[in-house]
């Protein structure tokens, strides 16, 4: 039978899928897991931004979350609503677009006066490692904390490294110069648009 012209391709056929049933499977397998820690990631980051994840073990994110954290809706503009004491303490703005090579996603914290930002966080990044994907660093992060966003133009401006910088304004990643600039691009289209989101409500 080998030696039948049509071997061949049946033989590849049948090993193509049988193969690729087994990825399938396992894939299928592991779809609720890679759900669910997308979802921790996510909730992670957004707890990040408020401070409130140090030391939150994996198993008790989605916990701390629930407590602190109230649902998007048309209130608080579409963002994800920090509460204290029955307090709206901040509002976590989700931020995404395309990044240098792959989409970048996560989450712009600010308090409750909606102009102070008390942090910025990524739970999904695929950047140049060691260049872009230091958008995750604490060193590039912590210079958003306690900006001000401006409330005309660009909320928040990324200038190069070494730039006098304003309220509103952090430093760029050396040698990461597409990954900030497009970073800042969708930061800023986001967040303009949740800032007009909010003023419409107050115009109610």
């Amino acid at each position: 039978m080998r030696d039948k012209p049509w071997y061949a391709v049946v033989y590849m056929f049948v090993v193509t899928a049988f193969f690729s049933s087994i990825v399938i499977g396992f894939a299928e397998f592991t779809k609720g897991r890679v759900e669910s820690n997308k979802r921790i990631a996510f909730e992670r980051s957004v707890l990040e931004v408020f401070g409130l994840s140090a030391g939150v073990p994996a198993g008790r994110i989605h916990e701390v979350f629930v407590e602190s954290i109230r649902e998007p809706d048309d209130d608080s503009g579409g963002a994800y609503v920090y509460v204290k004491d029955d307090d709206v303490k901040g509002y976590a703005v989700e931020i995404a677009g395309k990044g240098f090579w792959a989409p970048i996603k996560g989450i712009l914290g600010l308090k409750a006066d909606k102009e102070t930002v008390t942090g910025i966080s990524f739970y999904e990044q695929n950047e140049t490692p060691g260049l872009g994907a230091q958008i995750e660093s604490d060193a590039f992060r912590e210079q958003f904390d306690g900006k001000r966003i401006s409330l005309s133009g660009d909320p928040l401006i990324i200038k190069p490294v070494g730039a006098e910088l304003g309220d509103n304004e952090v430093h760029a990643i050396s040698g990461a110069t597409q990954t900030c600039r497009r970073l800042g691009v969708f930061i800023n289209e986001d967040v303009s648009k949740w800032l007009g989101e909010m003023a419409g409500k107050a115009d109610d």
